[in-house]
Parts: C-alpha cells; structure tokens; sequence
C-alpha cells in the first residue's frame, strides 16, 4: 500500500521529492529519558521499511538529481546527527544488513571521550539520587525527581530553558550541574576517531557538523567560519576523504542558522547541506537548505501515514 503511495506523490523525474530521514541514535533497548530515540528492534523495522519502499541514494548524488529534476521514484536519504558511538556499533551493522547507505554528521569536539552538553545534563539527571533536584544557583529552578515522569520532565525543561543560551554559559552551567551530581567528565556516549574511519571504509558518508555544535546564528561570521572548517577538516584528517556535505547544528531556519551561514557553507566548497525543517526537497529546493523527516513513529502505520503527509507538504521555510 505505501509503497504504490510513495511513488504516486514522489514520482521519478522533475517531479520528484525526496524524503530524508534524520536519526541522532540507536539504542540499545528503550530508555525513558530519551523516548523518541529508537532501539535497535524499532530501527531495524524502519530500516526494513525504508529499504522496502523507496529507493535510498547518497545525499551527494540526490543533491545532483534534485538539481537536475532527475530523482528516482520514492527518493530517499538517511542521515545520522551528531557521532554517537551506537551510530557505529548497532546502526552500522543494521544498514549494512538491509543495504542501506547513511550519511553521518558529526560534531568533531565530542570525539574520542567527549560528551554533548545536553547529553550531560540528561545523564546527570540519570544518576541524581535526591527527591528535589535544586537548580537555583543556575537560575533554573528546582525539579521534583521521584519517579521517571519527574525526571524525564526535568530532563525537557532544563535543554529547553539551556538550548538558546551563550554557547559558553550553557556549557558551564551543564559542566557545573555534572560536577554536583558526580557525574564523570569523560564519556564513551560519542564515537571514536576509529570508528568514524569505520563508517567511511564501510562506504558510508561522512558530513560535516561544526566543532561544538553552536547555534550558529549567535556566532559572529569568524567564529561561524572556523567552526565548520575545523570540523571539517578533522573529518578530513581523520577519513582521508574530502568532505562534501554539512548539517546546520538545530538546524531551524532562522532560528538557529541564518543566510549569512548558508552562503559559508556554499563558498566553503559543500556540495550540499540539510536543515531539520519538515518537508522534502524538489527541482526548485535549495540544496544547501534541504528539509529531513524525523521518523519518531512506533507502528508501521503511523510512521507510513506521516510519512504521506509530509510528501504532500508544501516546500519548507528557508532563509
């Protein structure tokens, strides 16, 4: 049923749409603190369903074809935000077992033991032992923390009330909330370096996704400019091989990256670049802003009928 629908709102040609789906991890069985993340059974399914019902491309070669007006019926990419370690250790072999092909953006400054700050703060969540979680001296208000309820509601309010601070305050205070809790400094949440070699010698693309991952529009141009080239270049050092796409961090259309932003990505020599706007890019899409899907959904059903919908979305904001 919904691969004869794919195909009739995505048909071949300069009518096509292309679908990219966007993940950040795969577990390795459910967790209440990060309820719309997938375990590896969930994402095996939508692995099964992707390959099933669309024809899945590269993100460089459906960039060209998006431009050309020369997609495939049912066009698809998969992509993969950030570089945490599951990337590699159980979504690898589950691509590879369906003959899925992913591109994988990666935050450089969490490499090889580093931890994201909203990571931090979630696993310091994790571990807190109290029935109060005081958070005034942050300016953040106290948590009631009995139950998982409480603490996932914690979790969501505290990276909500964080996300758009000064990348600097936001990182001292997730830094200051793990010293009180005991959480330890280092992490092996994030890839390693070998394993990021991994992903590449296993044909999967590697993108780039700055150094620290800032909201890039409270960056000045130079600061902007020097995030996504070192963490390009590390990428570089590290496979061997040319980068060639990006991810902007949050990725909201004038919220979190601005035209300013698109136009160094573009004068950096990216052939294309994804945003986290809803929607699916056509012939006239920008290649440097094409929308992804987040494919949250835990029947087939609800994953299919959303899916539908967003193929006869509109084409999404842009800056």
């Amino acid at each position: 049923m919904f691969r004869h629908l794919f195909r009739l709102f995505s048909p071949s040609g300069t009518r096509g749409r292309l679908s990219i789906f966007i993940f950040h991890r795969v577990l390795p069985e459910p967790d209440f603190l990060l309820p719309f993340e997938p375990d590896a059974v969930a994402f095996e399914r939508v692995a099964d369903f992707i390959a099933r019902n669309f024809n899945v491309l590269s993100l460089t070669e459906a960039a060209a074809r998006v431009s050309a007006g020369t997609l495939p019926a049912a066009a698809a990419c998969v992509t993969f935000d950030d570089g945490y370690k599951d990337n590699f250790t159980i979504a690898l072999p589950l691509l590879q077992k369906h003959g899925v092909t992913a591109t994988f953006f990666i935050a450089t400054g969490y490499l090889d033991g580093g931890r994201m700050w909203n990571d931090t703060v979630t696993e310091a969540a994790r571990i807190f032992t109290g029935a109060e979680w005081d958070l005034t001296e942050f300016s953040l208000g106290s948590y009631p923390m009995n139950d998982k309820a409480e603490r996932k509601a914690a979790v969501n309010q505290l990276i909500t009330t964080l996300k758009y601070r000064s990348d600097s305050e936001r990182d001292a205070v997730s830094c200051a909330i793990a010293d009180r809790t005991g959480l330890a400094n280092t992490s092996d949440l994030m890839m390693t370096s070998d394993q990021v070699r991994g992903l590449a010698h296993a044909g999967m693309a590697i993108g780039g996704h700055t150094v620290s991952h800032p909201i890039l529009a409270n960056l000045d141009s130079q600061h902007v400019f020097d995030e996504i080239r070192q963490g390009k270049l590390r990428l570089e050092n590290i496979t061997g091989a040319e980068v060639r796409v990006f991810a902007y961090p949050n990725g909201i259309p004038g919220r979190d990256y601005t035209r300013r932003d698109v136009e160094i990505v573009r004068d950096m020599g990216f052939e294309c670049a994804v945003t986290t706007a809803w929607g699916v890019a056509r012939s006239r899409s920008d290649v440097f802003q094409m929308p992804r899907f987040t494919p949250w959904d835990r029947t087939t059903l609800r994953f299919g009928a959303r899916l539908v919908e967003n193929l006869r979305r509109d084409s999404p904001s842009s800056v």
